[in-house]
């Protein structure tokens, strides 16, 4: 279960710190992607801000436990990204009637990743 974990958290923190640090560092080159039709019309500083906490979910899912150092916050990196995709689902992608399902699939990642280091919250 630990290395499922791991492998879970690798591939988010991954996933998220490379877009977010493409929306953080070229927000132009997110604005022309066609995958993103959410940025287009956007400013430049509104796709930073949408960039930048899910640089710090990244950070948060590894550095935290690789460290030992505050362990308890790599779960609680994990809602905070839920709250992400949530708030994509329900502010972008329904309203644009655009596809879900990857916003649902990083969800349920975090969804393993919180329940799966509960004990980190809340130790026996």
């Amino acid at each position: 279960m630990n290395i499922a974990l791991w492998v879970v958290q690798g591939l988010l923190a991954v996933v998220y710190g490379l877009v977010g640090g493409l929306k953080t560092v070229a927000p132009g080159k997110v604005r022309e992607n066609a995958h993103m039709t959410w940025a287009h019309g956007q400013s430049d500083s509104y796709i930073r801000w949408v960039g930048i906490p899910e640089i710090l979910g990244a950070l948060g899912l590894v550095l935290p436990m690789v460290t030992g150092v505050l362990p308890w916050l790599t779960p609680l990196a994990a809602v905070g990204l839920m709250v992400i995709q949530f708030l994509a689902i329900f502010t972008v992608h329904l309203p644009r009637k655009e596809p879900i399902m990857p916003s649902i699939l990083f969800i349920a990642f975090s969804l393993f990743i919180i329940f799966g280091r509960w004990e980190l919250f809340f130790p026996r």
